[in-house]
């Protein structure tokens, strides 16, 4: 009975989500993507302009609402522990930070590999390529997952070696101890993300977000504070709701008619090229993975300043701002990912150029918006994040810094979405170690350090890396030979049919 039922369900939610974006005229017996595109579609440069635009737009959108939704509920789930007091709200502090750098960042770069792969056979319509990919994906991300929950379990061996007091380092790994059951289910939900990001299927991704928030809401409350497991009440929540997350867009894929093309039954030819994926996701993990270290490995030196509880708190309301306004550009940077891999796969090589082109303009006027109104809101900022006077004018005193990161930010997602789809994730790894290490750390303790500017100084050390970034990516892309990107995706397409033809 729940099959016919979530199936009827699926059927509805499709046809009206169609006629959302296509103003009510598409036909829902259609077995075209929603929002696919060719380049050879008759029509002026403008037009084309516009209609690229408005996929653009129709695929980032519900990105970036699916995101902050995400988002929500971590915020949730802090605010929840927050009136447990100082030492669990402390602990659940440093368990998402480790977690995040040392497990879910990883996960999420290893997916960034399907973007490459999935997109190009999507674009050239080798629908059962996409599954066998998904599949070989979901199986590493699985494997890979082992030893990093492994890792979790020590912890609270390890924080005390690292200075943190034990009673917060226990707390500490409770929170992670729990956080383990829905390591396993994300890794898969990152897969099927892919999955269904390559089709420009994204409005099952904001339903299950939605579905997952709601039932995470009273749940974390449950856990929290009516069975009174504290933070670890806030964990489990966390871990079983990212199995309500796959569980659903497991359904999804199975039971949608948008989807009848591209599932496939699960075959011993996945096992085949796990290589051949983790060629694409280890550089794809280790690009998002160096990015996002840096900024942890910065927000811990800055307690070796003076005054490090005031520098760590202003450094913490810094990146957490940036991270919450990084979502419209992130959601733009996947759509830029999907829309050139699929032409890539499809063998059109003046499709990406358009592609970029539109994206990049769209993502300049976003980010001089966002940093304009950073700059006026400079004065409001730290009223959010502190009820301390000191913090406050701190914070004030770094948003000309913040409005400046929001505009290398959001061209970096862009031009790191352009890496995704092409698949020279290697070349972006290469990037992010030199923008990051070799340019921006040592700024960042130089500034920091020796010129005593400290948290100011810390963040010209991030605006320095995240410059040097966008020039190495620009530079990259303007010289890409797409006639050899769209060479380089038909063999990666057809990689695995080349011994038997």
């Amino acid at each position: 009975m729940v099959a016919p039922a979530f199936t009827i369900f699926i059927n509805h939610t499709h046809v009206a989500w169609a006629e959302l974006w296509s103003g009510g005229s598409m036909d829902s017996s259609s077995d075209a993507p929603l929002l696919a595109a060719r380049w050879e579609e008759p029509g002026s440069t403008s037009r084309r302009w516009c209609r690229e635009a408005a996929q653009l737009a129709g695929l980032a959108a519900p990105m970036v609402v699916v995101m902050l939704l995400q988002v929500t509920m971590q915020f949730i789930s802090t605010v929840m522990v927050g009136h447990l007091g100082d030492v669990a709200l402390a602990g659940a502090a440093i368990a998402n930070s480790l977690t995040n750098v040392s497990g879910f960042s990883v996960l999420i770069g290893l997916a960034g590999g399907l973007e490459t792969l999935c997109g190009q056979a999507y674009g050239a319509e080798q629908y059962h390529t996409l599954s066998l990919c998904t599949y070989r994906s979901i199986i590493a991300l699985l494997v890979v997952s082992v030893p990093i929950s492994i890792v979790w379990c020590f912890i609270p061996e390890v924080l005390p070696l690292m200075g943190q007091e034990p009673q917060i380092a226990n707390e500490a790994g409770k929170y992670a101890l729990w956080l383990i059951p829905g390591l396993f289910a994300f890794g898969v939900t990152q897969c099927f993300s892919k999955f269904l990001q390559c089709q420009s299927l994204i409005f099952p991704m904001v339903l299950s977000s939605l579905i997952t928030i709601a039932v995470f809401l009273p749940l974390c409350w449950f856990m929290v504070y009516k069975v009174g497991m504290g933070n670890a009440g806030a964990a489990l929540s966390v871990s079983i709701c990212d199995w309500v997350e796959v569980t659903f867009l497991g359904l999804y894929i199975k039971f949608s008619p948008s989807c009848e093309k591209t599932r496939a039954p699960p075959s011993w030819e996945a096992f085949r090229g796990i290589g051949s994926f983790m060629r694409l996701a280890v550089p794809s993990a280790l690009m998002i993975c160096l990015e996002w270290w840096s900024y942890e490995l910065l927000v811990l030196l800055s307690g070796m300043l003076p005054n490090p509880a005031l520098e760590t708190s202003v450094l913490s309301i810094c990146v957490s701002t940036m991270i919450l306004l990084a979502n419209l550009p992130y959601g733009i940077g996947i759509a830029t990912s999907v829309r050139v891999s699929n032409e890539l796969g499809a063998g059109n090589t003046q499709g990406p150029r358009l592609v970029v082109c539109v994206a990049l303009s769209i993502v300049v006027c976003s980010a001089f918006l966002v940093s304009t109104t950073l700059l006026l809101l400079r004065h409001f900022i730290g009223i959010a994040f502190s009820n301390e006077e000191e913090v406050r004018r701190y914070v004030t005193r770094m948003v000309p810094l913040l409005s400046i990161s929001a505009i290398t930010d959001s061209l970096m997602a862009v031009l790191q979405g352009v890496s995704r789809g092409c698949g020279w994730q290697h070349l972006g790894a290469y990037v992010n170690l030199g923008a990051f290490y070799l340019v921006g750390i040592p700024v960042a303790l130089y500034f920091g350090f020796a010129m005593q500017l400290r948290a100011k100084g810390f963040w010209i050390g991030i605006l320095a890396g995240g410059a040097t970034q966008v020039t190495l990516l620009s530079v990259i892309t303007a010289t890409t030979n797409w006639n050899k990107m769209a060479d380089k995706a038909k063999e990666r397409i057809f990689e695995d049919r080349l011994p038997t033809q």
